[in-house]
């Protein structure tokens, strides 16, 4: 039985070495933090720079390339920090600009770069130039920057469209004058509290352009953009199809997603990103119709990375995973940009729970989660994740997945703050069981995410204290250690690169294997019965126990397997 680290003979090692360095950011794995949720310095149960700063360390020690920070900007937190009053000032409950300049330094002190999120669709409805425009009334040059409509009606009382905000509800909400009568109306695709910004107004590309160098000049080392494939909208905001149902997805028929607009505003972006050294990067949350659509946010001159979701949406399947995983590649390919995979991230269902739920996929992911059996959800999990961790391109990881956390599916409604939860139609609104804030340590809440006895934002299951990083610390087999092996070996083997040399091998139905020049395989059994086949080399790597004795080797369902051949 097995699931340790084999190291590989130093003769490939060395072979691989000497070819030439591909740019950072093309194989990196990346490690989402969710600031609330991460670590508390102030015992005020909601996580903090400072708290992020000092567990660096233990970033460093599981092996990852670069962090990427939700927002932490100053915020009146209606969307977790997605709605941002000022983008160049850090929220007091997160902290101080010293406070993400120091955790910017410790990182890079320790080999690790920080990404930062940015939110260019909306603003908050507490940013300056948006009260300015309210409280100026009709008029206001400041509502240029915004989508301030008329309403339609004899009185203008109906809203200018039909357009449906993605949290539930009317895209749009009525104003009041100055006077107290009745104006007009904003757009916001997401809460009320979330006003569109109008990129039509050249003020609004300005400003964002000097945002983006404000915090270059600060040191941080890119961009995650937040729905990427947002702000232009078609001309004349026409009515949607209301005959069909409308999602983040329906990008390709939307008046409001995906626009060919957008990639003027990257190409842009790129321009000042270039300017910069140390190989600055962008990263767009760019939901689209296809994966060839995608690949337009990544073209030569636009931005670096645009996330997987197809990836993360498909089935535990192992027909399905090869042909995304074909798709993907290819896609990229055709633009030369590297592939993106992900299995969690702050918006949808933990995969340990999500992988084992009815009709898996995207689909899921839109549902109110269930709860499942954990060894089961862990042991799909650690599979997936050595799967994932095998594939040409650069991994994202999403706080506490390397813990084999849970989806957290019984939060009561009174302490649930996803805007999308208390309205109809809209996501969701079940996010908040991802953020639950990770356990470091200890036997009871909140496991060391705080000060002893202190609070958590969001309740942490009791069974939690058993996923703890100490509980796992230095622990055969567990999911912890599982993780800093896997990244360990997909660094120091160059097989694992960036490298786009993936080829499939012939394999029983439902165990998939493909292998990486020169001498890397992996395999994957992905039915619920064990598969036997002949061995193939040497074991490198397992998701879970595995008898390695003699000529054949029996995979047990939901295992993969890493060799050197």
């Amino acid at each position: 039985m097995t699931d340790q680290l084999f190291a590989l003979p130093t003769a490939e090692r060395d072979d691989a070495a000497a070819a030439a360095p591909s740019p950072w950011w093309r194989d990196a794995v990346i490690y989402q933090i969710y600031p609330r949720s991460f670590a508390d310095s102030d015992g005020d149960g909601i996580g903090d720079l400072p708290g992020i700063r000092s567990r660096l360390p233990y970033l460093r020690e599981l092996g990852v390339d670069a962090v990427w920070l939700s927002p932490f900007y100053a915020s009146p937190q209606a969307d977790a920090g997605y709605d941002v009053a000022d983008y160049r000032m850090v929220d007091p409950m997160f902290g101080t600009i010293a406070d993400a300049q120091g955790l910017i330094a410790d990182a890079h002190g320790l080999g690790i770069r920080v990404i930062v999120d940015l939110v260019p669709n909306h603003s908050s409805d507490q940013h300056e130039w948006f009260r300015r425009a309210i409280a100026e009334g009709p008029g206001s040059p400041l509502r240029g920057r915004y989508h301030f409509q008329p309403g339609q009606g004899e009185n203008g009382e109906l809203p200018p469209n039909n357009w449906k905000s993605i949290f539930g509800g009317p895209a749009w909400t009525r104003t009041t004058d100055p006077d107290g009568t009745p104006g007009d109306w904003y757009l916001h695709l997401f809460a009320p509290e979330q006003p569109d910004f109008n990129w039509e107004h050249p003020a609004v590309a300005d400003e964002f352009r000097t945002i983006l160098r404000f915090w270059l000049d600060l040191g941080v080392d890119g961009f995650r953009i937040d729905v990427a494939h947002g702000m232009v909208k078609a001309e004349g905001l026409p009515d949607i199809d209301e005959s069909r149902e409308w999602h983040l997805l329906d990008a390709g028929i939307s008046p409001c997603f995906d626009r060919d607009g957008v990639h003027e505003i990257y190409r842009s972006w790129r321009r000042i990103l270039d300017e910069y050294p140390g190989e600055r990067i962008a990263v767009a949350e760019a939901w689209a119709p296809t994966l060839e659509r995608v690949a337009n946010y990544v073209r030569p001159d636009e931005l670096h990375q645009a996330f997987n979701f197809s990836y993360l949406g498909t089935a535990w399947d192992a027909a399905d995973q090869r042909k995304v995983i074909d798709d993907s590649l290819e896609a990229m390919r055709k633009v030369g940009a590297p592939a993106t995979w992900t299995l969690s991230n702050h918006d949808v269902v933990r995969h340990t729970t999500r992988m084992l739920q009815p009709n898996d996929g995207d689909e899921v992911a839109g549902r109110k989660p269930i709860d499942v059996d954990p060894a089961a959800g862990q042991r799909r999990a650690r599979a997936a994740t050595l799967l994932m961790l095998a594939l040409p391109g650069s991994a994202y990881l999403y706080q506490g997945e390397e813990l084999g956390l849970p989806e957290v599916v019984d939060l009561p409604p009174e302490v649930r703050q996803d805007p999308a939860f208390h309205r109809a139609n809209g996501q969701d609104g079940y996010r908040d069981g991802c953020r639950v804030p990770i356990p470091w340590d200890g036997d009871r809440t909140p496991y060391g995410f705080g000060p002893p006895d202190g609070p958590s934002w969001l309740p942490q299951p009791e069974s939690w204290a058993q996923l703890s990083v100490a509980a796992q610390q230095g622990r055969p087999g567990s999911t912890l250690e599982l993780y800093r092996a896997a990244l360990a070996l997909r660094h120091s083997d160059p097989a694992l690169g960036a490298a786009d040399n993936l080829t499939w091998c012939e394999a029983p139905e439902g165990l998939l294997v493909f292998e990486r020049a020169p001498h890397f395989r992996c395999t994957v059994n992905m039915t619920a019965a064990p598969i036997r086949i002949p061995m193939p080399g040497r074991a490198l790597l397992t998701s879970g126990p595995v008898d390695l004795d003699g000529a054949e080797v029996e995979i047990p369902a939901d295992t993969t397997i890493w060799w050197s051949v």
